[in-house]
């Protein structure tokens, strides 16, 4: 590991984020194929003055990094073992999706998001569980015409949920609990056990629910699904997310249980839809993302509404995971959108200095 004292710039930052609120709790990996370069954790639980310090084994809700962390792995080694095609109508898979609007979308369209579905609605509210969503979802018109643009859905990747479940006869929990324990990721997993809780970083003081969410799914669309969905679910450690980043970058250079190198970089590759920064479920470098505009153009990464995100470089060949739960107590907290870029370029900086 690089000495702790090469990255008291970041360290600093962090610990100010915390000071200021931007976050209760935070925690950092950076590291390249081999292992970790650095870890810090910095703040509390919670903003109350006996909440129990962060720490890297806190563990955090992940949110949407659920779609590329467990989803879209799950995608790349079905397709890898040939149990899906990318290019197959979704119709194939859900015979509820049917209409002459949507009969051309395709798995890959609800990966890229240009399936045509809108970004998100409130089914929480009148439905519960996979057959009610399906049907939601499935009879929703669409909002766009496939492929004519992209617009970021969780309704695509709550289908794409629902079609692993059905194609690998297994519920998606199950499918990454095997997964993840076959790439000894440790404490990364959907429903976490009650022994976890002291460990979990609150989330929300949620208005639907009446109650502070700890443990407990933070997205209500999730939450209606038992906890357990293509969009969201996950909950983890930093140094979990990070051992995941390592085997994806391993994955670009030789075949690991997620796939070949082929297959990665049919996934990692920018989608041909005008307009969009997408690749297969996961999203590209662009100086206005949330890794700032020192990473490579050929880094893929994600963020989470929770306050969490994971790029990789793979030609500069690192990958940071910044965890946080920055939506305690209230979603209205937006400051991570200024930390993440920051962050992010003040990595890049010291490495490329490192290699000078």
């Amino acid at each position: 590991m690089i000495p702790i004292d090469r990255f008291r710039d970041i360290s600093a930052m962090i610990d100010r984020a915390t000071e200021t609120r931007v976050s209760p709790a935070v925690a950092i990996e950076v590291g390249r194929p081999e292992g970790a370069l650095w870890r810090h954790a910095a703040g509390r639980l919670t903003y109350d003055d006996d909440a129990p310090a962060a720490t890297l084994e806190t563990i955090f809700d992940l949110a949407s990094l659920t779609k590329v962390v467990a989803t879209t792995s799950l995608v790349m080694r079905a397709v890898e073992q040939g149990q899906l095609e990318l290019s197959a109508q979704v119709s194939a898979y859900l015979p509820a999706w049917q209409g002459h609007d949507r009969d051309s979308a395709t798995l890959l369209d609800l990966l890229e998001h240009a399936s045509g579905l809108t970004a998100h609605l409130p089914f929480f509210r009148d439905h519960r569980g996979r057959a009610e969503f399906e049907a939601a979802i499935c009879s929703l018109p669409l909002e766009y015409s496939p492929r004519s643009q992209s617009i970021y859905s969780d309704l695509g990747f709550i289908l794409l949920g629902f079609i692993l479940s059905d194609v690998v006869a297994t519920p998606l929990d199950r499918q990454w609990a095997e997964l993840s324990e076959q790439l000894e990721l440790g404490d990364l997993r959907y429903r976490p056990p009650r022994t976890w809780r002291p460990r979990i970083a609150p989330t929300e003081l949620d208005p639907w629910r009446g109650r502070l969410l700890q443990g407990e799914v933070h997205d209500e669309n999730g939450w209606a699904l038992d906890g357990v969905a293509g969009h969201t679910g996950l909950f983890g450690t930093v140094a979990a997310v990070s051992r995941f980043a390592r085997v994806m970058l391993a994955t670009m250079t030789r075949s690991t249980p997620l796939g070949s190198p082929d297959t990665a970089r049919r996934f990692f590759t920018r989608t041909t839809v005008s307009g969009s920064s997408r690749a297969l479920g996961w999203d590209t470098m662009l100086p206005t993302s949330s890794c700032g505009d020192r990473l490579s153009p050929s880094a893929i990464g994600h963020t989470g509404f929770t306050g969490t995100s994971l790029w990789i470089d793979p030609d500069a060949g690192f990958y940071v995971v910044l965890l946080t739960n920055r939506v305690y107590p209230t979603r209205a907290n937006e400051a991570i959108l200024d930390l993440r870029p920051a962050i992010h370029n003040a990595v890049a900086q010291r490495l490329a200095s490192e290699l000078a």
